[in-house]
């Protein structure tokens, strides 16, 4: 592999950011509003460190807004976050993270 290669097939675009709509006039601009990756949702430890060593630690939820990631609330310990970041996806809700009110 060479110094700017990418994982994958050579004939295959980038899975990594999805193509732009050659129709839609601010589609460049969406496209620069998008998270890093497509991750909507993260969590950090809130004493820094490496999540995976520290699962039973608290944690800091952040939330992308269009621009910057920004925070959401806390979870009790690395289950609990995981619960938050998916329930996104899966549009249910529940357990006992903490969220910031938005007004």
């Amino acid at each position: 592999m060479g110094k700017h290669s990418r994982p994958g097939p050579s004939n295959q675009p980038s899975r990594a950011v999805p193509d732009m709509d050659a129709s839609d006039r601010l589609a460049a601009y969406n496209k620069r509003r998008r998270p890093p990756l497509d991750v909507w949702r993260r969590h950090r430890p809130l004493h820094g460190g490496g999540g995976h060593l520290q699962p039973d630690k608290p944690r800091a939820l952040e939330e992308w807004n269009g621009f910057s990631y920004e925070p959401a609330g806390t979870a009790a310990n690395h289950a609990e976050a995981q619960r938050w970041v998916n329930e996104q996806a899966s549009g249910t809700a529940g357990g006992s993270v903490e969220h910031r009110s938005s007004d």
